[in-house]
């Protein structure tokens, strides 16, 4: 069996050994209901506010400010349609951007389809957005601004500072979905003026089917899921426990390597983008060249497919991406590349491939040399290379 070479951690990641040896307990051991009275609960209920605790610190948050979800999508339901129905008096209109994740857009268009006005905005070549069109884009009856905090397909950076201090001049609430930047660039909360933000565990070496919402203190938007009192009155349902403490265990430890982390991936990733580049040729690199996550990189190669390339990198033991892992089942090309300006038909052949502290230079080198033969052999067979290269012969 070849080695597996994992570079789709933008998809998901894998669960920390620390942070499934903290979990454990809470299975067998520990596990009584944090909400009943009685002392064998004690434990449980500790644990959740520990983590409830470790996580408002990464972020500059209070405590009381962060609530506990099955992840990133609700998160991003939450945010969303309840910030429309607390502030529906005020107004109906809402701000977002056309490169967002799927858990935004739908939730977004839902939204349309009960009375709500949504702005999408463009953004340029890198994906990033346009502020002075944001600005433009304020009405009077503008509710809530929703940005993402760094694009999980090509890894661009938002100004989500400037959209903070844009919202808060105009008493405007800004939600940030920070899935793929949390635990993976310093986040600060009030620095930021984000009034609420959305996180998965999954996405940093913790648990999946767990993630939290931090909504500001004052921020007046209502439960999402009815029938308790849990979360302050606010998420009803039986604690997720050992998920609790799972996100919490992995901030904690994704918190302590962050900087040190970052630093690694960062070399690897230029690395892996040099060699690419300089030996593949017809490839665009998308994303900013600098406002970047340091553990992605997406790449866009003329004349072939990219489900094609899939299919034969993971006969090599190699698993990557062709965009998010939610629309992997389409047909069309992903809507980031797309709304940064790509035809369908470059869009069609790209590649995401997003690196882990475990992963080694003599990986990288493999998976760019495997990269190499696969792109090479799948643009023998198209019709559409040969023309080019005729063309470029006359």
């Amino acid at each position: 069996m070849k080695e597996l070479i994992y570079l789709d951690n933008a998809a998901t990641t894998k669960t920390r050994p620390e942070v499934v040896e903290a979990m454990l307990p809470y299975f067998t051991e520990r596990y009584g209901n944090p909400s009943s009275i009685y002392d064998f609960s004690s434990a449980p209920k500790e644990a959740v506010a520990n983590a409830r605790e470790t996580i408002a610190k990464s972020i500059g948050a209070k405590t009381n400010e962060i609530y506990f979800t099955a992840g990133g999508s609700e998160s991003d339901n939450w945010a969303i349609k309840a910030t429309a129905d607390a502030y529906k008096a005020k107004g109906n209109h809402i701000i977002t951007s056309k490169i967002e994740h799927h858990a935004v857009l739908h939730t977004c268009q839902y939204l349309e389809d009960h009375g709500y006005e949504v702005t999408y905005l463009d953004v340029d070549e890198d994906g990033v957005v346009d502020l002075e069109q944001l600005k433009a884009a304020i009405r009077p009856t503008t509710i809530l601004i929703s940005i993402m905090f760094a694009n999980n397909e090509i890894g661009t950076i938002e100004p989500v500072r400037e959209i903070g201090v844009i919202a808060k001049e105009h008493g405007i609430l800004f939600h940030t979905d920070a899935v793929q930047a949390y635990a993976h660039e310093p986040i600060n909360v009030d620095e930021c003026h984000i009034d609420m933000l959305s996180a998965s565990g999954h996405k940093f070496n913790g648990p999946k089917g767990i993630g939290f919402l931090y909504i500001r203190t004052g921020v007046k938007i209502r439960s999402f899921i009815h029938g308790g009192a849990q979360e302050r009155k606010r998420r009803a349902g039986t604690e997720n426990v050992p998920g609790i403490v799972g996100i919490g265990k992995a901030a904690e430890l994704a918190m302590e390597t962050l900087a040190e982390r970052a630093a690694k991936e960062r070399e690897l990733r230029d690395y892996l983008i040099k060699r690419v580049m300089a030996e593949i040729p017809y490839t665009r690199l998308n994303g900013h060249p600098t406002k970047h996550l340091s553990n992605n990189t997406n790449f866009a190669f003329r004349f072939i497919e990219g489900e094609s390339m899939l299919i034969m990198l993971d006969g090599q033991g190699i698993c990557g991406s062709s965009g998010s892992a939610c629309t992997s089942g389409s047909l069309d090309p992903s809507h980031v590349l797309l709304a940064i300006g790509l035809p369908h038909e470059i869009a069609h052949g790209s590649l995401r491939l997003t690196l882990s502290e475990e992963t080694t230079k003599e990986q990288i080198d493999f998976v760019v040399d495997s990269l190499k033969s696969i792109v090479e052999r799948l643009r023998s067979m198209s019709p559409l290379y040969e023309d080019f290269l005729n063309k470029q012969k006359q």
